[in-house]
């Protein structure tokens, strides 16, 4: 195609990674043309370098860590893990980082890839430049979706691009274990990171900045109940501390903290937070900010812009896949609304084409061991929110299921009832195996299950649901 070659699509979607290829899933299914453009790997950050490798990489750690608490099989796991083998199954789920059976799945349903760099050249219009320099233009009769992701944020400190520091893209895809690894941060990144290295063979420092301890974002007993686990797992972790240089110095990392400490690794990864890919995608010609997080209402539209939409990540209200790709639903839902000219959209509360769990509903799995499963509001969240709250523990290594799971399970459940409306606000659960439990609180959390109704729903004996009926019992007597 020419410079001056121009396509017109009902609907043209930056960004192909799980968030944009819900939007053009639901597009299609909607009758609207759809151009998608992506300009790395079709399946994006969560297929290649984030969710699935770093579960392939961590599910032979617990599995590992799930043996070791039962007799007659503990015996058995107590060497180390096949790192090679390891590394071989991640490389499987990436499917070796080539993109064929997602650019089959865009094919089949009916989408356009265009693969390049997207931008917006003014309203409704997105300029692809292609690897080989060549241009097109692409035209949206009625909306363009941005579902462009985020990056890893790497701090200001001088000299860091000459270190070649690691990334979270580095960390799940590297080719063998660094025998000694330093992690900067105490988020998920960082702890997951932690755990899956120091279970692969590396000596692992985890450097973590101010007093919050980890995952400041959950529940406190969250963050310092997988502390814990990481210290007796080998991990050194240091709290309180910030990292003032990084240098490499005959191929050795050298860290110096705030306190003098001097630290060396073979590698360092920074896990400390995210910044949206929005830099170069032209916001400029539509009278926003480079760089920026896209501020959008609940049926993912930018404000100030009927036919614009930022979806995932890009919009900053909840940076996990799967909740991406709920707004992808919900955006997809609402753009084909539009165009089919629905007069008012399902716009309160629950509605068909509103996010409103993002705002009360968002579940978490962090993969450590123990694991750590959220959905809903913490307990400080929503005091904040002004919901009069009370918050229900019980420890999970009390209910017979975990028992039956594990020899010296240790694990804990919070339920955060609000005790005007008698619904559960949030969940926090922390233990081995409660990733798979998580579900059962986010319906109650989205349905607004009253806990009257709740004494209904009768767990299975003997399984670690059943700290359900004992937060609810533990809700009732006090």
């Amino acid at each position: 195609m020419t410079q001056s070659d121009s396509i017109a699509y009902d609907v043209v979607v930056i960004g192909a990674g799980p968030v944009g290829e819900n939007v053009a899933d639901r597009t299609r299914a909607a009758g609207l043309s759809t151009a998608i453009v992506e300009s790395e790997l079709v399946g994006g950050e969560c297929s290649y370098w984030a969710c699935m490798p770093s579960k392939a990489l961590l599910r032979p750690v617990l599995a590992r860590a799930d043996a070791r608490r039962l007799p007659g099989l503990a015996d058995s796991v107590r060497g180390p893990l096949d790192t090679a083998a390891v590394l071989a199954r991640r490389d499987g789920f990436t499917s070796h980082w080539k993109d064929d059976g997602q650019v089959q799945w865009v094919e089949s349903i009916g989408a356009d890839l265009h693969r390049g760099h997207g931008r917006l050249a003014g309203p409704r219009t997105v300029e692809v430049t292609a690897p080989d320099g060549t241009r097109r233009t692409l035209t949206a009769r009625h909306a363009v979706a941005v579902c462009t992701g985020s990056a890893a944020a790497l701090p200001d400190l001088p000299g860091l691009a000459d270190v070649r520091p690691w990334t979270s893209r580095e960390a799940t895809s590297a080719e063998s274990a660094p025998g000694r690894l330093i992690v900067v941060g105490g988020g998920v990144v960082a702890v997951e990171m932690a755990t899956a290295w120091q279970a692969l063979g590396s000596q692992v420092t985890l450097l973590v900045r101010g007093d919050a301890g980890l995952l400041a974002r959950m529940e406190p007993f969250a963050g310092d109940m997988v502390a814990q686990a990481l210290t007796e797992a080998g991990v050194d972790l240091r709290t309180g501390t910030s990292v003032r240089s990084v240098t490499r110095e005959n191929g050795t990392v050298v860290a110096v903290t705030d306190t003098g400490d001097r630290i060396e690794a073979d590698e360092i990864l920074f896990a400390t937070g995210r910044v949206p890919r929005t830099r170069d995608i032209g916001l400029d010609t539509v009278g926003l900010e480079p760089g920026s997080w896209l501020s959008v209402d609940d049926s993912l539209q930018v404000e100030g812009h009927d036919w614009l939409y930022a979806v995932g990540d890009a919009n900053h209200r909840a940076l996990l896949t799967h909740q991406g790709k709920y707004q992808a639903r919900i955006a997809g839902a609402a753009i084909a609304a539009r165009a089919s000219g629905v007069p008012d959209l399902d716009a309160g509360p629950w509605g068909a084409h509103v996010a409103t769990a993002d705002h009360d509903a968002v579940p978490q799995v962090v993969f450590t061991d123990p694991e750590v499963a959220s959905a809903g509001l913490t307990l400080a969240e929503a005091e904040r929110a002004g919901h009069r709250v009370r918050a229900v523990d019980i420890d999970l290594g009390t209910v017979a299921g975990a028992s039956v799971y594990g020899e010296g399970y240790t694990g804990r459940a919070r339920m955060v009832v609000d005790v005007e409306d008698e619904i559960v606000r949030g969940v926090t659960f922390v233990g081995p195996g409660v990733g798979e439990m998580i579900h059962s609180a986010t319906i109650a959390v989205v349905g607004q299950v009253p806990i009257s109704r709740l004494w209904h729903a009768v767990p299975p004996y003997p399984t670690i649901s059943e700290v359900w009926l004992r937060l609810l019992e533990a809700y009732r007597d006090n």
